[in-house]
């Protein structure tokens, strides 16, 4: 098993969602993060002072699949966020050794 994590552009969770459930994807886990990559943040306008944001916000997406499915479930996720601008975000795969469903009990590939 992996557990897949992408960090996309707020406005883009829809359109992952969709893609994701459309995949066959039945459980995700969303959570707003902050950050910045090459960017750097912006600079906004905020009463006539302009200052600098240095975090920018952004939802982190993580979603438990089995090892075979990592990759065509990054390529969904990329596909889905890209805007082909700076910013876009990050998605990677790690290894997962134990998963247990707390309802039940079940361990491995059935408690996905």
């Amino acid at each position: 098993m992996k557990l897949v994590t992408a960090v996309i552009k707020p406005f883009k969770l829809d359109e992952v969602k969709a893609a994701l459930e459309s995949f066959g994807v039945k459980g995700l886990t969303v959570s707003e993060a902050s950050g910045y990559g090459r960017q750097k943040g912006h600079t906004e306008v905020y009463r006539g002072a302009e200052y600098q944001v240095d975090l920018v916000p952004k939802l982190r997406i993580e979603v438990l699949v089995d090892a075979d499915d990592a990759d065509d479930i990054i390529d969904v996720i990329v596909k889905a966020a890209r805007t082909n601008k700076i910013g876009d975000g990050k998605v990677w795969a790690v290894p997962v050794d134990t998963v247990v469903r707390v309802r039940t009990g079940e361990t491995g590939p059935e408690a996905l």
